[in-house]
């Protein structure tokens, strides 16, 4: 059996004067000021992180380039996978970001204005280089196509853009299988209606794409300890489990989340 994958993630936004810092915040916004990315990259690298996630939250919506010289630093502190996105809309920002030190690059917003990016980025690069981020959002009415039961309300599942900021009426898991027919190497999962809960992912959201894709699928958004990551690898079928607020603030380190869920019998590396 694959062993299931713990990746600390980092947002990234520019400070007031114009510096790179990593950011926390609930439901996407009341961001807080947490850490020096290169710096928590570092301490990640050491702690026996699988992979590491750095996101440049505002790149899309204010229409600028990644931090590729931050990505630089990043990349010579860590000797893991490290996925990078946040601003990458052509075949040539994936190729600056894989050349700044990125092993995957993560793709949001351009890929569901664009699809064929998909394509060719894996064409170009290989779909294990290919990351579809997806920020997803319940929405309660009858213009989805696929419905799943939250709370004892039938809800589906909408994709947003620009880091959550416009709807698109885009179905998650319809795209998740579009992105995947295209070649997506990995799809990673978030929810704008748990995020920096800590009250758990959102395993219908969760399920509801394992359930309908061969893909791997990368749980993001509301982990508060180590039961949740067990729940979303067992519940919901995810292949990682994504945190961030849990380990910026110490309150677990990754080793305890690995040492949890090896002796519940989920498969990791120690």
């Amino acid at each position: 059996m694959l062993t299931k994958r713990i990746i600390p993630c980092i947002d990234v936004d520019l400070d007031e004067d114009g510096n790179p810092a990593v950011y926390t915040g609930v439901n996407f916004e009341d961001l807080k000021y947490t850490g020096d990315p290169v710096e928590m990259a570092k301490l990640y690298n050491e702690a026996g992180a699988d992979e590491f996630v750095f996101l440049d939250i505002t790149a899309s919506a204010d229409g600028r380039e990644t931090m590729l010289d931050t990505v630089s630093k990043v990349a010579d502190e860590v000797f893991i996978p490290l996925t990078v996105g946040g601003g990458i809309r052509t075949r040539d920002d994936i190729k600056e970001t894989l050349r700044a030190g990125a092993d995957k690059v993560s793709i949001n917003t351009a890929a569901l204005e664009n699809p064929s990016l998909i394509e060719e980025g894996a064409r170009s690069f290989g779909s294990q280089c290919i990351v579809i981020s997806v920020d997803a959002r319940r929405r309660y009415d009858e213009e989805g196509e696929y419905y799943a039961e939250v709370d004892g309300e039938s809800c589906w599942f909408e994709c947003t853009i620009k880091g959550g900021r416009e709807g698109t009426g885009v179905d998650v898991v319809e795209w998740s299988r579009e992105a995947e027919s295209l070649g997506a190497g990995e799809l990673f999962i978030n929810s704008i209606d748990t995020d920096g809960t800590k009250d758990g992912y959102d395993i219908p959201l969760t399920k509801a794409v394992c359930d309908n894709v061969s893909t791997p699928v990368i749980a993001s958004s509301g982990c508060g300890g180590p039961e949740d990551m067990y729940e979303v690898f067992t519940d919901a079928g995810a292949d990682a489990g994504l945190a961030a607020s849990i380990f910026h603030f110490d309150e677990y380190s990754i080793r305890d989340v690995k040492e949890y869920l090896d002796d519940h019998d989920v498969p990791v590396r120690l």
